[in-house]
């Protein structure tokens, strides 16, 4: 794989408003052009088709994800299909070998042996070149690896969202990638949520109740950030940095990819980053009950 630069691009866009084709090939380009090279889509995103068409898939580190669709608008955990979602994703995205291929949720329904022997099948085939998981406990990474080397693993991670789960990839060698590392938007400066059909509507910590607690820490992060000199987002982003996170936001904004990207250049204080590790923890839960029992924690 090509080095990849320490900032990736997301593209699930699943907060109420989704750009137009034009408007997501804008947004990918506009990263490349600006030095990210590692892009994250999935089969659930329905974004492939868009990530195959405006990017140039010689210069690019392609990562997407299988396990989980949509059928009939419905969402469907189905792990021993994840040969099917694979070759789907491939014809989406034009391409004959997907960079990084992760499963996106794992059922526990099936062994997760049984799964990274599949897996470890489409890498034999050359359909894809490396396996990732994704929202999965340290055991559990633990028993895939032990089948097949895992290259990353993908989950929630940010100034109000940490698990053990980094320092196991670091023991194993394995690439940590964190999504919404801005806390959903959170920490990414004047948040907008769409009320009708917002996917945070039905998140704890967005529930009138709880974001108002939040806010509080909002302002401690507004205060360092205001020290360090620079946004919210970027010293979100520096921080997960100086952890040899690799962080995906994303957006669907121009300008919050450019600020984003010049997170890099930011080194924070030592003190900035211990008052960053002790901030107090966020009130409410990362998901419903019911989106909670599709992790693996």
């Amino acid at each position: 794989m090509l080095n990849i630069f320490p900032i990736g691009l997301g593209t699930s866009y699943s907060y109420g408003f989704r750009p137009s084709a034009e408007e997501i090939g804008k947004l990918l380009t506009t990263a490349y052009d600006n030095g990210v090279n590692f892009f994250d889509t999935a089969a659930m995103y329905n974004t492939e088709i868009e990530v195959g068409r405006y990017l140039p898939r010689s210069n690019i580190v392609l990562a997407s994800k299988g396990g989980m669709t949509r059928i009939d608008g419905v969402k469907v955990i189905d792990n021993l299909n994840i040969r099917r979602d694979c070759e789907a994703s491939l014809s989406r995205l034009d391409t004959d070998c997907i960079d990084l291929y992760y499963l996106h949720r794992w059922d526990k329904t099936t062994p997760i042996e049984d799964i990274v022997g599949i897996m470890s099948d489409l890498v034999r085939e050359g359909k894809i070149r490396a396996i990732g998981l994704s929202e999965v406990s340290d055991t559990t990474i633990r028993r895939a690896h032990s089948i097949h080397p895992i290259d990353a693993v993908q989950s929630e991670y940010s100034l109000w969202t940490q698990n053990s789960t980094v320092e196991t990839c670091q023991e194993l060698d394995i690439k940590f990638v964190a999504f919404s590392p801005l806390g959903r938007g959170f920490f990414g400066g004047e948040m907008q949520i769409n009320r009708v059909e917002d996917l945070r509507n039905h998140m704890p910590r967005f529930l009138p109740e709880n974001y108002q607690q939040n806010l509080r820490l909002l302002d401690q992060v507004k205060q360092l950030a205001d020290k360090e000199n620079c946004t919210t987002a970027q010293l979100s982003l520096a921080w997960l940095l100086t952890k040899n996170i690799i962080p995906i936001p994303g957006t669907t904004n121009c300008q919050h990819i450019l600020e984003n990207i010049a997170s890099v250049d930011i080194r924070l204080s030592t003190e900035t980053i211990k008052k960053l590790d002790s901030l107090s923890p966020a009130a409410g839960e990362r998901y419903n009950e019911q989106m909670m029992k599709e992790l693996d924690f």
